[in-house]
């Protein structure tokens, strides 16, 4: 499967813009966190655009979600460790433990787009560039605003060797590359 394989398929199960715009966002951190670490680009891309396909289809159930989307996308032909990494970025869907580094990252990255998309949002501008990481970390301690986010899953960065204000400094600046697509 391709990026342009894998955009048509999105687009075909994902009708809400804003879960769209997140998974874009997704793509971005994690594509940004391949060539960080030296890893294929393109398979960690598609962990990142793909792993909420099945999330319309789930509608919240957060014992399937992951579930859906992975044995869907192994039909498709999608490469195991993102198959995999895609099951995982759900802790509630499975009992299976994040055992590699793309299931570790995956999980942080798509839950820190989340976080940088909620602090942008309470900004005038509500631009991510203006987002600054300590706002980031600043809001993670906020019981009632991170009370939607499992702070387990972004501090899965320290599991990948990078200290959150670097992490979401790193992700700031990818979501910040795309912020046109993503509306923000």
């Amino acid at each position: 499967m391709n990026r342009e394989e894998a955009w048509l398929l999105l687009n075909s199960r994902i009708k809400n813009p804003r879960m769209v715009a997140h998974s874009l966002s997704s793509e971005a951190v994690m594509r940004k966190l391949a060539v960080h670490f030296g890893e294929d680009e393109e398979l960690w891309g598609l962990a990142g655009l793909l792993h909420d396909l099945d999330v319309e289809e789930t509608e919240g159930n957060h014992e399937l979600h992951g579930n859906i989307a992975a044995d869907y996308l192994r039909e498709q032909g999608l490469p195991q460790a993102a198959v995999d990494a895609i099951r995982r970025h759900n802790e509630l869907a499975t009992s299976e433990p994040r055992t590699t580094l793309l299931d570790h990252a995956l999980a942080a990255g798509e839950t820190i787009t989340g976080m940088i998309t909620a602090t942008a949002m309470v900004y005038p501008d509500k631009r991510v560039a203006s987002v600054q990481p300590k706002s980031v970390v600043k809001r993670m301690k906020e019981v009632k605003f991170a009370a939607s986010v499992k702070r387990e899953n972004i501090m899965e960065c320290e599991m990948v060797g990078i200290p959150l204000p670097q992490f979401a400094e790193m992700a700031i600046a990818a979501m910040s590359e795309i912020a046109e697509e993503i509306g923000l």
